[in-house]
C-alpha cells in the first residue's frame, strides 16, 4: 500500500495541534468560538467557518433548520445545522462581496471590512431569492470551465455551459446514536468542481431537442466495441473478506486496516483491466501509467457504486455498523470530511435512480480515464481520438437501449465530473477521519434503501439482448 500514501494528504504535525504563544493567535472565530486564523471576509474567524461561509455563498446554497433558527453555535456544534451557521455568519458581518467570483482561494478585496445587513437582507439570502433571481434561465451552471475530454474540442469555452447538480434535501446522517442533522436545502444549485467539466451535454441536448424518442437500431460499430470494454473488466466478487462475527466490535485501526486492503485490491484490478483494454497497443506505457496516476481514485469510487455496490453497501456496511467512534471522533470530523459525505451520498442516490448496465459503467469508466488533460502526457491527440471514440458509443448505445429515456445519456455523462470533484476533496480528509467517513456514508446509503427500496441494492444490471 506504499503507493497509496504518496496520494493521500499526510498526518499534522505536532506543530499543528500546538497552542500558539503569539497572543494574536488567541482570538477566537466570532462564529464558532474556535481559534481563529485570521480576518477572513470583513471579520475575524476560523478556517472551518472561512470555508463554510465560502461555499455556502458560492455553491448558492439554501438551508433549513429542524429547531427555531436559533440552534448554539460552538467548536463542536457548528456542523449540527447549517441553516443557523450561514445566518450568524451574516449577522456577524461576513462579507458575501469579499468572495472572488472564480472561487479561487484568496479574497477579492482585502481591504473589505464587516459588512451590516438589513434582516431582509439575510431573509432574502437565506431563503435562496438572492441567487433565483442571479440564475440563468436553463439548469446548466457554468464556471467558466471547459474540457477538452469531449468531443466537443472544436468549440468555443464560451459556449460550453457545464453541468449543475440539484441536490435532494432533508439529508441527515446517523453515526451510531450521535445524528447530525445536514438538512441541507440545495433547490437548483451548481455544484462548483476543481475539475474540468463535460462539455457537449449541452449541445448534445440541443441538437437531439430531447425529442419524442425514435426506436432505431444500433451503429454496427458501437456494439463490438462496447462488448469489449465489458470483457475487460473483472466483475468478480471482491476477494477482500468483510465477514465479522455478531457482537464483535470493531475499532478505528481495524477498519482502517481493511479500507487499506480493500483499496489494495481495487487498485489491483485497475491495473489489470488497463492491461486488458482493446486500445492498450494505441499508447505508451508511460501514458498510461500517468494516467492511473491521476485517476485511480477515480476508478475505484466508480466502481464502487457500481458492479461492486452489493459488496461496498451491504457487507462493508455490515462491518462499519459494528465500528463505534469516540466523541472526540465525531467532534473533531473535518469541514473536508463533512462535505465529500454529503457528495457521496448523493452521488449514491444518483446512480441507484439510474441503474447503470454494466455496458454504460464501462463506457464512463473509459472516458474518464481517457483524460488528454493531464499533465504529463506524450501522446494527447491519440487520447483525444480515443475518449471522443467511447464518448460517441456511449452515446449510441444508451439512445439505442433506452429510447424513452432522452435525458439519461447527459445525465450519466454529469455524474463524472462529480466523480472526479469527490476524488480531488478526499485527499483533503485526515486519514485518521476515513473509518468514521465510510461509517457515516454507508450507514446513511444503506438507511436511505430501506426507506424507499423496491428492489435490490443499486447494483449493475446487465442490458438484455445485447
Amino acid at each position: 500500500m506504499d503507493y497509496l500514501w504518496k496520494y493521500s494528504k499526510p498526518f499534522p504535525s505536532t506543530s499543528y495541534f500546538s497552542s500558539a504563544d503569539d497572543p494574536a493567535d488567541q482570538r477566537t472565530c466570532l462564529i464558532c468560538g474556535d481559534r481563529a486564523t485570521g480576518l477572513h471576509y470583513g471579520i475575524i474567524s476560523c478556517e472551518g467557518c472561512k470555508g463554510f461561509f465560502k461555499r455556502s455563498i458560492c455553491n448558492k446554497r439554501v438551508y433549513r433548520c429542524s429547531r427555531d433558527k436559533n440552534c448554539e453555535m460552538s467548536r463542536k456544534q457548528r456542523n449540527r445545522c447549517q441553516y443557523c451557521r450561514l445566518l450568524k455568519c451574516l449577522q456577524m458581518g461576513m462579507n458575501r462581496k469579499a468572495i472572488r467570483e472564480d472561487g479561487m482561494p484568496g479574497g477579492r478585496n482585502k481591504s473589505i471590512g464587516p459588512v451590516q445587513i438589513t434582516e431582509e437582507e439575510i431573509e432574502r439570502i437565506m431563503s435562496g431569492q438572492e441567487f433565483k433571481e442571479d440564475a440563468p434561465e436553463h439548469t446548466w451552471g457554468n464556471n467558466g470551465d471547459s474540457d477538452h475530454s469531449s468531443p466537443s474540442n472544436g468549440a468555443s469555452e464560451g459556449n460550453q455551459p457545464s453541468p449543475a447538480s440539484t441536490l435532494s434535501s432533508n439529508r441527515s446522517v446517523e453515526m451510531n446514536g450521535y445524528t447530525a442533522a445536514l438538512r441541507d436545502q440545495y433547490i437548483n444549485t451548481s455544484m462548483s468542481t476543481h475539475y474540468q467539466l463535460l462539455p457537449h451535454l449541452f449541445s448534445y441536448a440541443a441538437q437531439s431537442g430531447l425529442l419524442a424518442p425514435q426506436p432505431r437500431s444500433i451503429y454496427p460499430q458501437s456494439h463490438p466495441l462496447v462488448l469489449q470494454l465489458v470483457a475487460a473488466e473483472d466483475l468478480a466478487p471482491l476477494a477482500t473478506p468483510m465477514l465479522i462475527e455478531d457482537g464483535y466490535k470493531v475499532t478505528q485501526v481495524e477498519l482502517f486496516a481493511l479500507l487499506c486492503r480493500l483499496a489494495d485490491e481495487l487498485l489491483f484490478r485497475q491495473i489489470s483491466w488497463i492491461k486488458k483494454l482493446p486500445f492498450f497497443c494505441e499508447l505508451s506505457i508511460e501514458d498510461y501509467t500517468c494516467l492511473l496516476s491521476s485517476t485511480w481514485q477515480e476508478l475505484i469510487l466508480l466502481s464502487c457504486l457500481t458492479i461492486y455496490s452489493s459488496q461496498i453497501f451491504g457487507d462493508l456496511a455490515d462491518v462499519t455498523a459494528k465500528y463505534t467512534p469516540s466523541d472526540d471522533e465525531l467532534q473533531g470530523f473535518s469541514e473536508d470530511g463533512m462535505e465529500v459525505m454529503e457528495r457521496l451520498i448523493y452521488l449514491f442516490r444518483k446512480f441507484h435512480q439510474l441503474k447503470i448496465s454494466n455496458e454504460e459503467y464501462a463506457c464512463m469508466k473509459a472516458i474518464n480515464f481517457l483524460n488528454q488533460d493531464i499533465r504529463g502526457l506524450s501522446n494527447t491527440s491519440q487520447l483525444e481520438q480515443l475518449n471522443k471514440r467511447y464518448w460517441y458509443v456511449c452515446q449510441d448505445y444508451t439512445e439505442y437501449k433506452y429510447p424513452h429515456q432522452p435525458k439519461r445519456f447527459p445525465e450519466i455523462m454529469m455524474c463524472l465530473p462529480e466523480i472526479r470533484c469527490i476524488a480531488g476533496k478526499l485527499v483533503n480528509v485526515p486519514l485518521e477521519q476515513l473509518p468514521l467517513l465510510f461509517k457515516a456514508v454507508l450507514h446513511s446509503c444503506k438507511s436511505s434503501l430501506t426507506s424507499y427500496r423496491t428492489g435490490p441494492l443499486p447494483c449493475l444490471t446487465t442490458s438484455a439482448g445485447n
